[in-house]
């Protein structure tokens, strides 16, 4: 359990941990025969958890192909960080205006079902795009305005998905197993970073974007269909007179001070994300290097948040997630900033390594620690606020970096962005989070 205990709980919350599911498995934290919890590698082999891991990172494989190929198109079309920032906006501006609405659905209705038609919706842009490229061409398109509007459509599904993706979580395991299992459940994302961007910017190269777009778009049909065939667990049901409006996720916050804060970490490192897709494009251009050089940027983060997962198990029992949060932050605006003066592309692709090993650090302990402090009522609306505080930065974050880095260079975004998060790194250091939690 997490060093921040604090938080004020009612009988009837912890009756609801305690609870069997609607006629599925006990949720008591261990099997009918009392054996503990799984740990990760019999995570991985369970029948639910393991295809839906296998499944979200296809998928999510298959939109960081989008996101990178998106990019890179944007910029052949306009020479411009900012237009780049602007499908940014468009991927993830939804976020802000739809979900707190989103995650109310997912408290109220079939989370499995929502993560269907959004991943349906993201197939549809991303599967868009790519017809409407095959057919007249990068010179036919008009602008880059088309990127923009299919990364909307993309952004709409995300908004879907998200809050009840992250719902959905402890339905695929038991409650005890949620740790290991929200650790998992960011290996596809890490994995996916690492890869995805690379072998986008190599499809682009050598067959066009029309394929990259295409391939992306599958990943999110497979998906899907994926998930119509898992055999969830049931969800608990809702205490009698629970509040099911938007606004009680918000008044959440006023009742565990401590979630907020770990929300404004979640948001720093939405923002200390962004310049791997924003400014990559403008930052090779001025190391004399092309598309493919952007690719190998986003890649070399996703390679150092891989590498971090593989310690996260120990750093989690000898320094608690509070701490590993600080460190993580702390890493990432010193990756970020690393990045942006590096005078050679190698020093640069060694500075994003370290950056997106302090994201795997930093976004995996602040999830943890806010999945393990939420009633399952308010589950899907408290990680809308998440999504809002992950994503949702990112509209803002990609418009300032794209407009500073036309106005003055890419190193100085960087740095702005950098100050930024080692700020948040001392807002949100383990002491804080105590005093937070305990008042």
């Amino acid at each position: 359990m997490s060093e921040v205990t604090g938080v004020r709980r009612s009988p009837d919350d912890d009756a609801d941990r305690r609870a069997p599911s609607d006629g599925g498995p006990p949720d008591d934290g261990r099997t009918p025969d009392g054996s503990p919890p799984r740990g990760s590698l019999r995570l991985l082999v369970d029948p639910v958890f393991g295809p839906f891991f296998v499944g979200k990172l296809l998928s999510t494989a298959g939109i960081w192909i989008y996101n990178i190929v998106a990019a890179i198109l944007a910029y052949e079309l306009s020479g411009s960080a900012f237009v780049v920032g602007l499908v940014s906006v468009a991927q993830f501006g939804p976020q802000l205006l739809f979900a707190p609405l989103s995650g109310a659905v997912a408290d109220r209705g079939d989370r499995r079902r929502q993560v269907v038609v959004g991943q349906l919706i993201s197939a549809f842009g991303a599967g868009g795009l790519a017809v409407w490229v095959a057919l007249v061409g990068v010179e036919g398109l008009p602008g880059a305005w088309p990127v923009i509007a299919a990364a909307f459509v993309v952004g709409i599904g995300f908004v879907v998905n998200g809050p009840a993706m992250n719902a959905l979580l402890p339905s695929l395991v038991r409650p005890n197993e949620l740790a290991p299992a929200v650790a998992l459940n960011a290996v596809p994302f890490t994995l996916a970073r690492a890869g995805g961007p690379a072998i986008g910017a190599v499809i682009a190269a050598s067959t066009g974007p029309a394929t990259a777009f295409a391939l992306a778009a599958a990943t999110k049909v497979g998906f899907a269909l994926l998930l119509v065939t898992l055999p969830l667990r049931r969800p608990r049901r809702h205490r009698p007179g629970a509040d099911r409006r938007i606004r009680a996720g918000i008044r959440y916050l006023r009742e565990d001070p401590s979630v907020l804060l770990l929300l404004t970490g979640v948001a720093a490192i939405g923002v200390g994300a962004d310049p791997v897709i924003t400014l990559t494009p403008a930052l090779s251009a001025s190391l004399g290097a092309g598309g493919t050089l952007v690719g190998v940027f986003a890649s070399s983060f996703g390679v150092g948040a891989g590498i971090a997962f593989l310690v996260l198990g120990v750093l989690r029992r000898r320094i608690g997630q509070e701490r590993i949060a600080a460190v993580g932050l702390t890493l990432l605006a010193t990756g970020i900033a690393g990045a942006g003066v590096s005078p050679t592309a190698g020093l640069a692709i060694a500075a994003f390594v370290v950056g997106g090993a302090g994201m795997t650090m930093s976004l995996t302990s602040l999830s943890t620690l806010i999945q393990e402090r939420l009633p399952e009522e308010l589950r899907g609306r408290v990680m809308a606020l998440w999504s809002v505080a992950f994503l949702g930065s990112r509209p803002l974050a990609a418009a300032v970096n794209g407009a500073v880095a036309d106005a003055t260079s890419p190193m100085v975004a960087h740095l702005m962005v950098a100050a930024l998060v080692a700020a948040v790194a001392v807002w949100v250091r383990p002491a804080r989070l105590a005093r937070a939690a305990a008042g």
